[in-house]
């Protein structure tokens, strides 16, 4: 959904760095390998490419203890990998063993098989792949079942792998949780951009957002892109996590060259077919029924995915278990702007239900 903001605010730096933002760079990602390093007799870093859905797929597993409940993470984007957050997320790892997958589109998936080797691009395809990754992770480390979860864009997929695998999963997990209406029910983020953009004078954006009107199922691919990026820029805590979270972890990312980095954005952009096909979804349509317990966890001050709709949808469920959280002044990407947050949610919230129900069970 940020692809164009981020790939905006990345581009420069990527393609012209002065020599001293090098050193410096140089110098961080020296620093964050070091955190990253797993020294535990019971850990787990293993990362390469996976032969997924027809063609090689990134996965990376890390984790202080195998014995530790299995995370299958679902990025968001589309094409935005979260293997930039290693480092802010180090301390997930000592409580789960974290498995992050760069979708096909995304990071070094799309760097492996470049626009013309990702296949076919479709929600449809993205979940039989999720299917196929799961038993691969199920088998490569003993577990019957595997926690999953979504963030963002992922979410829309993370809710139909809950919906149709219960066998698979021993929860869901959503954060920055998208629920499409099938277009409808956007009236109140369109009008609160338009104010925004109001407020801000800028006129042109505003006609522009105007002439869009909120039905959002008729919006080309360039128009859901340029949507996504108004709202980001418009809003002060998004656009600052947009620079201070998301662009300075790609930045200092121990784990990407230059190259990389440009392909991570190159990707990013590519993937932003995907946009209309999720908002065309209907949640509710799709099914209020779930067979596992269900949680979300989003940005009190959320306005790419407000925490109304996701609350709303949460109460409107039935699930073995379900419950909802906010992350204090967070907006979007809130669980990496506030990791030891999120973390608190997973422990206290999540882990006892696990408990529970084993993840062996």
């Amino acid at each position: 959904m940020l692809g164009t903001i981020v790939t905006a605010s990345a581009a420069a730096v990527v393609a012209g760095p002065a020599a001293g933002l090098l050193g410096y760079r140089q110098f961080k990602r020296a620093a964050h390998t070091r955190r990253l390093r797993i020294a535990s007799p019971e850990g787990i870093d293993e990362s390469g490419f996976v032969r997924i859905g027809g063609i090689d797929q990134y996965v990376s597993v890390r984790g202080e203890d195998r014995r530790n409940p299995v995370i299958l993470e679902i990025h968001g984007g589309p094409g935005a990998s979260n293997l930039v957050f290693a480092p802010r997320t180090r301390a997930w790892e000592k409580h789960f063993t974290l498995v992050r997958w760069d979708l096909p589109g995304a990071g070094k998936t799309f760097g492996r098989g470049g626009p013309t080797g990702q296949g076919e691009m479709s929600l449809a395809r993205l979940e039989r792949d999720a299917v196929e990754l799961t038993e691969h992770v199920r088998a490569r480390l003993g577990v019957d079942k595997v926690l999953l979860v979504a963030n963002s864009f992922g979410s829309v997929i993370g809710l139909r792998l809950a919906r149709s695998h219960p066998e698979l999963y021993s929860a869901y997990v959503g954060t920055d949780q998208n629920i499409a209406a099938g277009g409808r029910d956007r009236a109140a983020a369109h009008h609160a951009l338009c104010e925004r953009l109001r407020a801000a004078g800028k006129h042109k954006e505003l006609a522009t957002v105007t002439a869009m009107t909120a039905d959002a199922t008729v919006w080309s691919a360039q128009q859901w892109s340029q949507y996504a990026k108004l709202v980001v820029t418009t809003d002060p805590l998004t656009y600052d996590t947009m620079k201070t979270v998301v662009i300075r972890s790609l930045w200092f990312s121990p784990l990407h060259t230059l190259r990389e980095l440009s392909t991570y954005l190159k990707g990013m952009t590519f993937a932003e077919q995907l946009g209309p096909q999720a908002v065309a979804i209907d949640e509710h349509a799709e099914g209020t029924a779930f067979r596992l317990p269900v949680f979300i966890f989003q940005g009190d001050q959320d306005v790419v995915t407000p925490p109304e709709p996701a609350r709303q949808f949460l109460d409107d469920i039935t699930a073995p278990v379900k419950d909802f959280a906010l992350i204090r002044d967070a907006g979007h990407f809130a669980s990496f702007r506030h990791p030891d947050q999120f973390l608190d949610l997973m422990l206290t919230k999540v882990r006892p239900v696990l408990t529970r129900n084993p993840v062996s069970s």
